[in-house]
């Protein structure tokens, strides 16, 4: 069964937010996902960029115009 772990970025500053998530990643476990909230503009794009390059897998699942939530898979293309 697939377990779900919260991470809350809103307001964290860039590059604090890229470290906490990496940091947040490395602690999954295969069965776990990560929801992850952070503000739209640069910390979006810093986040969504490293995602990319890590090779995570995710999902934007909801939005608004101050903040942004992804799920990440815990799996890699």
């Amino acid at each position: 069964m697939t377990s779900l772990k919260h991470l809350d970025l809103k307001s964290v500053p860039c590059p604090l937010n890229v470290v906490k998530m990496k940091l947040t990643l490395e602690k999954l476990t295969k069965n776990e996902h990560l929801i992850v909230e952070l503000d739209k503009g640069e910390p979006e794009e810093m986040v969504l960029k490293n995602l990319k390059e890590m090779g995570f897998l995710f999902k934007q699942i909801n939005e608004n115009e101050k903040f942004i939530k992804i799920k990440i898979l815990n799996e890699k293309k």
